[in-house]
């Protein structure tokens, strides 16, 4: 492990660019769920245990058609316990090791909770690939118009996962507004926004030359995040540095696996930084 920590160190000092990758492992030493399992996401959300919907059950346009109080009051919980959360200091870690490259930090995440930008990271170099929930669209959808979520405040009743207020409207049809976040079974998510990020990705990409991709908390359930890894490793040249406590494997033996959380990880890799 130390000698894998070091090497992970090594190769981010090395670094023309910094790539963090992130999954929902990385939320959860912020105090975010990460809905692994029925039994982790019933926990977090009774009331959806009690009527036996699981995540992808309550995280799909169906759920707003059927019932759009229970799903918006999920969401709504959601939006209010992310506004809230204080990231936790790996980020800031990373925002560091970033600054210190040539070209700076890019950030690739499946994450919806808009973690990076409340922690400083420059919004014009996040991609969102699920989307985010402080964004929305029209249910329908009327257009293509995507919005901010400021100026809806969910009143939620947390024990029946319900929404109590109105819920946010489309101000083009009126109809129901919907998060901006590709859910499952979703052939209504509007893309637009995701594509500029992902152009905006693929330009600072075109310039770097040795880029280092710290991946963490991402893994082979969903594996939309372990895919964008790989292919800065198999096209742009990079190394990879996978901080996983489970899934810790890397695909070659030039990249460094680390069995740790996020946190602890990011605070190991600082501490032989420190030491090089």
């Amino acid at each position: 492990m130390i000698n894998s920590i070091n090497s992970a160190a090594e190769l981010i000092a090395q670094a023309d660019a910094l790539i963090v990758a992130a999954g929902a492992g990385m939320g959860v030493d912020s105090g975010l769920p990460d809905f692994r399992g029925n039994e982790g996401f019933w926990k977090a959300y009774p009331a959806l245990g009690r009527a036996r919907l699981d995540f992808s059950s309550i995280a799909s346009p169906h759920a707003f058609r059927d019932d759009s109080a229970l799903a918006w009051g999920f969401y709504g919980h959601r939006l209010a316990l992310y506004r809230a959360t204080v990231p936790h200091p790996g980020f800031a870690l990373l925002r560091a090791w970033g600054e210190r490259t040539e070209h700076g930090a890019s950030v690739f995440t499946s994450n919806v909770d808009g973690q990076f930008q409340l922690a400083g990271f420059d919004p014009q170099r996040v991609l969102e690939c699920h989307g985010s929930i402080h964004h929305l669209q029209c249910m329908r959808p009327c257009g293509t118009d995507i919005w901010r979520a400021d100026g809806f405040v969910p009143d939620v009743d947390a024990d029946a996962c319900r929404l109590r207020n109105a819920p946010p409207a489309c101000p083009h049809c009126g109809g129901l507004a919907r998060p901006n976040i590709l859910m499952f079974g979703d052939g209504e998510w509007l893309e637009r926004r995701a594509a500029a990020q992902e152009a905006r990705m693929q330009a600072w990409l075109a310039r770097v030359r040795r880029p280092v991709v710290v991946e963490l908390g991402a893994g082979t359930a969903i594996p939309s995040v372990r895919h964008f890894s790989h292919s800065i490793v198999q096209r742009h040249g990079g190394r990879l540095v996978r901080i996983n406590p489970r899934e810790p494997q890397v695909p070659g033996a030039r990249d460094v696996g680390i069995a740790m959380g996020a946190l602890d990880g990011l605070q190991a890799i600082a501490a032989a930084m420190e030491q090089r």
